[in-house]
């Protein structure tokens, strides 16, 4: 598996880092809704009878199984999300995401993205163990939702997708290797947009350790609306 990992300089705050990139992915247009979202019935909950959504999203080291098709798109070579980054759910729902993590990785850059925040609980499960935080010198991805401050209802989550060994074999009929599959959930509240992006650079050259496919849509950028 190919990808770019680069060392930059310690993030002075999480917070600060995420705001950025939010108001970075804001400007680019958003794709189309993909199939990775399906409602299921309703679910009770401290906040009530809510329905309850099911999210699923593979990362890649590559983006030839991503929205790009099966020719990878103008970037080939640039790891992804898929099968989409736009997705759309209702409010005041209950919003559970599994990720299949089929990349290597490294050190996170700031290990406060190496434990779980936001989620239902405070936790994830990693390969079916409930964890509230993974190997920050293990990281593949992470799965970062928030949103550039205005007045629609905050929403902070950040789950760590633990890395595949760099050395890990495919799997039987596939380019990858067995995935990692992270699941975790977290609550809606009323109507808005916000974005996502993966907080563990592995953009391409020194100055777009967080550009490049970190902050392009339909990479490891994507966008959440909140209906």
């Amino acid at each position: 598996m190919r990808r770019v990992v680069g060392c930059i300089g310690t993030v002075l705050a999480g917070a600060l880092v995420v705001v950025g990139l939010g108001w970075l992915l804001h400007q680019q247009p958003a794709p189309a809704q993909g199939a990775a979202v399906v409602t299921r019935g309703s679910v009770t909950t401290p906040q009530g009878n809510v329905p309850h959504v099911f999210i699923h999203l593979s990362t890649y080291p590559d983006s030839m199984a991503g929205e790009h098709g099966a020719g990878g798109g103008s970037q080939p070579d640039w790891v992804s999300y898929g099968p989409t980054t736009g997705l759309v759910v209702p409010a005041h729902a209950l919003v559970t995401v599994t990720i299949d993590q089929y990349d290597s990785g490294g050190e996170v850059t700031n290990h406060y993205f190496a434990a779980v925040h936001g989620t239902v609980g405070g936790t994830e499960t990693v390969n079916g163990q409930t964890v509230t935080k993974v190997n920050p010198n293990k990281i593949g991805h992470t799965f970062t939702l928030h949103g550039a401050p205005t007045a629609q209802s905050p929403i902070f989550v950040s789950a760590p997708l633990p890395a595949v060994a760099d050395d890990a074999t495919p799997a039987p009929g596939s380019d990858y290797p067995k995935p990692n599959v992270v699941t975790f959930s977290f609550m809606t509240e009323s109507a808005g947009k916000y974005v996502w992006n993966c907080e563990f650079p592995c953009g391409d050259g020194y100055y777009a350790k967080f550009g490049g496919p970190m902050s392009t849509r339909g990479y490891m950028s994507g966008t959440l609306t909140v209906t």
